[in-house]
């Protein structure tokens, strides 16, 4: 297993991008929770990282709304259930955790999506800052209370909830 990394700039500060084997692992802001120790990152290298960096870029841009990325994600198999479920949130809207742990037919396990999503190694491209609380609260994020708050706004997500029932997933 081969990893390797770069850091790029963005419009929430510097963001560590992280390969193994070729295809994206992590995406992790400063100062952000879970974060693996740098030494785990593999070398400097940024070739890895082209198609990413793009889209980002495009994303930035308003020019992308939706990361067509191939990732390695590394996790348990609820995990990535809940991580894949993420990708699936429109740009621009949002889910509570419950409304997540229904769709992945599990309800009643909101908490367990909770911490499952703010494991999520590949922020922003697995967009884990659409998920809210019940009641339309910004609850948690990996890279900071701040940093979801103008992501939601940057997409123009709705303030004050979740969307209506009939347009989840």
């Amino acid at each position: 297993m081969r990893r390797q990394h770069t850091v790029i700039d963005s419009p929430y500060g510097p963001l560590t991008l992280v390969a193994t084997d070729g295809l994206l692992s992590g995406l992790y802001m400063t100062d952000q929770r879970h974060r693996p120790p740098q030494e785990t990152f593999g070398d400097p290298d940024p070739r890895p990282f082209g198609e990413a960096i793009r889209q980002l870029d495009a994303y930035y841009a308003r020019e992308l709304t939706a990361f067509d990325l191939p990732l390695h994600l590394a996790g348990t198999p609820f995990q990535l259930s809940v991580w894949e479920r993420l990708r699936t949130i429109p740009y621009g809207e949002t889910r509570s955790y419950g409304e997540l742990a229904e769709a992945l037919g599990k309800p009643g396990a909101s908490r367990a999506v909770g911490l499952a999503n703010g494991k999520n190694p590949v922020g922003i491209i697995v967009p884990c800052h659409r998920v809210i609380g019940a009641s339309g609260g910004l609850t948690g994020y990996g890279g900071g209370l701040d940093r979801k708050q103008r992501l939601l706004a940057f997409e123009g997500a709705p303030p004050g909830g979740p969307a209506p029932a009939e347009t989840l997933f």
